[in-house]
């Protein structure tokens, strides 16, 4: 998972749209400003995939401050699974912290947290960011992409800037794939557009 920097100038904000009333146009304008991917597991989302408006603080739903920076889109597995525990898990480190990801810290596949750290720590339990099966698809991820840029002999920049003009469905794990290789994941411009 990597830091979320919400748009100041989405049009969830300038049209003022409401959950209820407005959900639909806020789950497409969230898969867009997203690029597609989920926030909590990084993966793509697919045709088949459910997606879930995320109210990061559930108590906060329903409420005058339940609104967009309230609002990720996820998949539906790992929303339900948060859904009874928030109470559990506190206090918590929000997704858009200044300093999220050296919080959070990846390594390898795997999301770890410093010592003492409670609101990080009890981010990733539960949020499932240690959850085994997801970092081994991390692992793989990485390694399989590693190994195509050694048989095509290209820098990894250059190798994920291609990927993202020809297939950016291929492009996810985004913060794996920038901390293992040091490089940025340039989206292109025409995902983070959106109009109604």
């Amino acid at each position: 998972m990597r830091r979320q920097i919400k748009n100041t100038e989405s049009l969830i904000l300038s049209n003022k749209w409401k959950y209820g009333t407005h959900s639909e146009k806020i789950r497409e304008t969230l898969l867009t400003e997203q690029n597609q991917i989920c926030v909590y597991t990084e993966t793509f989302f697919g045709r088949s995939d459910t997606r879930d408006i995320e109210h990061f603080n559930p108590n906060l739903k329903g409420t005058d401050e339940d609104g967009y920076h309230n609002w990720f889109l996820v998949k539906h597995q790992w929303n339900s699974e948060k859904s009874t525990k928030w109470e559990k898990f506190q206090p918590i480190l929000s997704p858009m912290n200044d300093d999220f990801e050296k919080r959070v810290i990846y390594e390898d596949g795997y999301y770890d947290f410093n010592i003492g750290d409670r609101e990080a720590e009890n981010l990733i339990k539960l949020l499932k960011l240690d959850d085994l099966e997801l970092a081994r698809e991390r692992k793989e991820y990485v390694n399989g992409h590693r190994e195509d840029m050694i048989e095509l002999n290209l820098s990894a920049q250059v190798y994920f800037d291609r990927l993202m003009k020809r297939s950016p469905n291929r492009v996810y794990f985004i913060r794996a794939i920038e901390e293992e290789f040091k490089i940025k994941i340039n989206f292109p411009e025409s995902t983070k557009k959106i109009s109604y």
